[in-house]
């Protein structure tokens, strides 16, 4: 009675069967009650991250503003070092400042006009003239 129509189980293969659909059906289970836990453990870790990465932001933001105020004192120490040499300065020259000496200070002032032109028209002292564009301002005035 070999019908191809019936299909014979023996006892030991119904048994695997079954056993492999409780254990498909276990695993469905499962993954649906260890899913959650899963997903909180990995937002907890995201926000472990985003502190921890938060948290070294602010510290390299402290450490900028720290190297900042060390740059102004710094900054600052030198503008007072300046102003002491300038009055150092003016109180040497004071008894000895001449037209003569007025008039190379200027010129040596004119070297700090970067990407500008200056004419120097000599005059009969052969000196620059200082306020050449006084007269115009003078005459748009009246």
């Amino acid at each position: 009675m070999n019908n191809p129509n019936n299909i014979n189980f023996s006892p030991r293969i119904a048994k695997g069967l079954a056993w492999g659909v409780a254990g498909i059906i276990l695993l469905i289970v499962a993954m649906a009650f260890v899913r959650p836990w899963y997903n909180v453990w990995s937002q907890e870790m995201e926000g472990k991250a985003e502190f921890a990465k938060a948290e070294q932001n602010r510290k390299i933001k402290i450490e900028e503003a720290k190297a900042n105020l060390e740059a102004e004192k710094l900054n600052a120490q030198a503008e007072i070092e300046r102003a002491k040499g300038a009055a150092e300065a003016i109180r040497i020259e004071n008894g000895s400042l001449t037209p003569t000496y007025i008039q190379y200070l200027w010129v040596r002032q004119q070297s700090n006009l970067s990407g500008k032109t200056v004419i120097y028209i000599p005059t009969e002292a052969n000196l620059p003239i200082l306020e050449s564009t006084r007269a115009l301002i003078n005459n748009e005035q009246e």
